[in-house]
């Protein structure tokens, strides 16, 4: 299960990082194109929060503190700018950010899993029994 989970959050993050890319600095690029946001926005600290946030996902490191605040950041994305569209995900198109914030509940609750350096510290700083 834990390589499962540190696999599934490396994927989340490395995906989450690229929205945050796109708002930040274009980068992948949109089909239409679209603009760099500013950072003092409300999508220019969302797009701090998904690249930066992104990576410390697929690093796993402060995973639970992080994901919590990602998971909040999704919940606000979603009630803000798609369900004043309609109610269901999929017509207001939500879906994603419904998604995100739950997978992102999930590491809040049961932590980085393998492949993380929250497991590597967790490690080191375990007792030794002798």
């Amino acid at each position: 299960m834990s390589r499962a989970q540190g696999l599934l959050r490396i994927m989340t993050g490395l995906l989450f990082m690229e929205h945050g890319g796109q708002k930040l600095f274009a980068i992948p690029p949109a089909n239409p194109p679209i603009a760099t946001v500013a950072l003092g926005t409300m999508f220019g600290i969302s797009g701090i929060l998904e690249l930066f946030g992104g990576f410390a996902i697929v690093l796993g490191f402060l995973t639970r503190p992080v994901a919590f605040l990602l998971c909040g950041e999704m919940a606000v994305a979603y009630f803000t700018s798609h369900a004043p569209r309609g109610f269901w995900p999929l017509v207001n198109h939500g879906e994603l950010a419904v998604l995100y914030c739950f997978v992102y509940l999930f590491f809040a609750v049961a932590g980085a899993g393998s492949f993380s350096v929250d497991h590597v510290l967790a490690r080191r700083s375990a007792p030794r029994s002798e």
